[in-house]
């Protein structure tokens, strides 16, 4: 009895989750979602578990917020998976880190094949071990025809970086004779690394704290920000949901009246 009415609460909640998300298509949905997934560590300290196992339940809600993303019919969703500044933790946290791509991937990559989403990158692939990159490059070729969502992570990526990076390359293009006018947004941005991406619509940090950490800083200027005290293994398809209806509620002037 009780295994049945288990079965009947989780049917009825995933119909108000349908019917919730065929209530927001009716409006404005958030083109990209830009998320900074936090808070794994400390969802695992509060459990007596060690760090690793906060990141490995991380990675099961990455998988979940896909799929609704996807429902919702956004078109690029970017998951901040880790940036240049986290080779600073230490080496067993990095290296589990760097082996899930490749257990995320390899066990989620044909939902993405069957449900049309794209993966790509943004972030320096060539530091990563080669594990890592090859995980990365065959879930990226199993999927470019797919012409849906595109889901971009974000790995060893540092916002800051990509703007010299971009920079240099500007440098270099009008030293030969390639650029020769003066330098605007539109050709900046035409050197970044989401150069063929919309800028995010929608930018959800999870954990409570409120900051970007060099996270697509120039890309969020006009971005949306909502922020979360919910920890990112915590966060779940109402929470997702509760962004964007939030979103919908806020009127976007981007600096006019």
């Amino acid at each position: 009895m009780y295994s049945l009415w288990k079965r009947f609460v989780k049917k009825d909640a995933s119909s108000e989750v349908t019917n919730r998300i065929q209530h927001i298509k009716q409006f404005d949905v958030p083109q990209h979602i830009a998320i900074i997934m936090d808070g794994n560590g400390r969802w695992a300290k509060k459990r007596a578990l060690p760090r690793v196992a906060g990141h490995h339940e991380g990675m099961k809600t990455v998988r979940k917020i896909t799929k609704v993303a996807n429902k919702l019919g956004v078109k690029t969703l970017t998951v901040y998976a880790f940036s240049t500044e986290n080779w600073k933790r230490p080496k067993s946290e990095v290296d589990f880190l760097m082996k899930l791509p490749q257990e995320f991937l390899g066990t989620f990559l044909p939902e993405l094949i069957s449900e049309n989403v794209r993966v790509e990158t943004i972030g320096d692939l060539s530091l990563l071990p080669s594990h890592t990159q090859n995980a990365v490059i065959r879930a990226m070729e199993d999927t470019k025809d797919n012409d849906g969502m595109i889901l971009n992570f974000a790995l060893n990526y540092g916002s800051r970086g990509e703007i010299v990076s971009a920079v240099n390359s500007i440098i270099e293009d009008a030293k030969n004779g390639i650029i020769k006018d003066g330098i605007t947004e539109q050709m900046l941005s035409s050197y970044l690394m989401t150069k063929h991406l919309s800028d995010p619509d929608l930018l959800i940090r999870t954990s409570g704290e409120i900051r970007l950490s060099n996270f697509m800083l120039w890309q969020a200027a006009y971005t949306e920000l909502w922020f979360t005290e919910v920890l990112w293994p915590d966060f779940s398809e109402e929470h997702l949901l509760q962004a964007v209806e939030e979103y919908q509620k806020r009127s976007r002037r981007f600096g006019g009246v």
